[in-house]
């Protein structure tokens, strides 16, 4: 497909792999700080406000920008033909990137809420929606790694 890309596929790689790293770490502490937001801080508190700094610019310069990239580096690499798009790993990849991208969304909804004071989950929901990306990232990385299926 786009042939050219070819020389810079490694260039490529490195770039995706750091920017997934940077990705899912924000991933994982956000809603570590929503448990915490949630369960510590009353609406209007000086904790609230900063729970709600802490949380915006994690997702503006951390986790958004990270997601991008990795965006953007994973169509490149998929541009250079080099994807088996007839395996399962490859659709199970896909997919969970997919739903990884969805669940950035559910947290950045979720942001947009406290910044509002109209929160309404407990620490609990946010101690569960913390496993979601681990459980993408374990589907992710063995899909990639192992291509078990």
């Amino acid at each position: 497909m786009f042939e050219f890309l070819m020389p810079y596929y490694q260039w490529i790689k490195a770039i995706h792999i750091m920017a997934v790293i940077s990705w899912m770490a924000g991933m994982f502490y956000l809603p570590r700080l929503f448990v915490y937001h949630a369960e510590r801080a009353e609406i209007g508190s000086e904790l609230d406000q900063t729970f709600q700094i802490m949380e915006r610019k994690l997702l503006r310069v951390i986790i958004n920008p990270a997601m991008t990239v990795a965006w953007i580096a994973g169509l490149l690499m998929l541009a250079t033909g080099a994807f088996d798009w007839g395996s399962v790993w490859s659709w199970a990849k896909i997919i969970a990137v997919i739903l990884m991208s969805g669940f950035h969304g559910w947290l950045s909804k979720r942001r947009k809420e406290f910044a509002a004071g109209v929160n309404t989950r407990s620490g609990r929901v946010y101690r569960l929606a913390n496993e979601v990306p681990t459980v993408l990232m374990v589907v992710i990385v063995i899909a990639v790694i192992v291509r078990p299926f």
